[in-house]
């Protein structure tokens, strides 16, 4: 029996098509070396948001990049979702660089910074709120049009503190692993990713480099890097 697809649905296997015979005639060997392994260098934790594709934005091939990605890439240490991905991705694929990567725009980080009552992810974006109480006399100081911009780069900073300070990261810094976990911030209107100036290895010490990115967040240095 013949089985009718919405015609929306169906255009995505017509795009899978046209994808992968593009990429069949461009690099032969693509899916047989991809089906081999997976050792991607970067893990990039990020917003679900539809206009925020990991490897579009830094212009990685799959395999390239790992990706978890939730509402206003939160990473609480509760969430076994979101620490399950980073234990594979450090201990597993061995990855150098974690990216926490906040957006402008970002429509969760909006939802908490306006009390909005959004439904269930509520609770979800009370993680959001953590940020927004911790700062508020700094976001209190900003003209009201900056504060969300400015909340969205916190978060990122803030669950980057997060990411370090998980067991996980403890242990691989431990052991001597090298991996550098980074903040960063998508610019949706430029699409240019934003450096926040947080970078930690292990034996770095962690609190003073926090600081030291609020700071440079503060001063509006953030920046693409040259």
């Amino acid at each position: 029996m013949h089985q009718e697809f919405d015609p929306d649905y169906a255009a995505l296997f017509d795009n899978n098509r046209r994808w992968v015979r593009r990429v069949n005639e461009t690099r032969p060997d693509f899916f047989p070396t991809l089906a081999r392994q997976q050792a991607p260098k970067y893990f990039w934790i990020g917003c679900a948001d539809s206009r925020v594709p990991a490897n579009e934005v830094i212009d990685l091939a799959p395999g390239e990049v790992f990706v978890h990605r939730n509402v206003a890439n939160v990473m609480p240490h509760s969430d076994m979702n979101s620490l399950s991905t980073l234990q594979f991705a450090v201990d597993v694929l061995r990855v150098q660089h974690i990216l926490v990567v906040g957006h402008y725009g970002c429509g969760g980080v909006k939802a908490a910074l306006d009390g909005a009552r959004v439904g269930l992810v509520d609770n979800w974006l009370g993680h959001v709120g953590d940020v927004i109480e911790r700062h508020a006399a700094r976001l209190a100081a900003l003209p009201a049009e900056q504060r969300w911009d400015r909340l969205c780069e916190l978060n990122a900073l803030e669950q980057a503190h997060n990411v370090c300070r998980t067991t996980v990261l403890q242990d691989a810094w431990a052991r001597g692993q090298h991996v550098e976990v980074h903040a960063c911030c998508y610019g949706l209107k430029d699409g240019l990713l934003r450096d926040l100036g947080l970078a930690v290895r292990g034996g770095q010490a962690l609190a003073e480099r926090f600081v030291s990115a609020l700071a440079f967040v503060d001063h509006g240095a953030r920046g693409a890097i040259r």
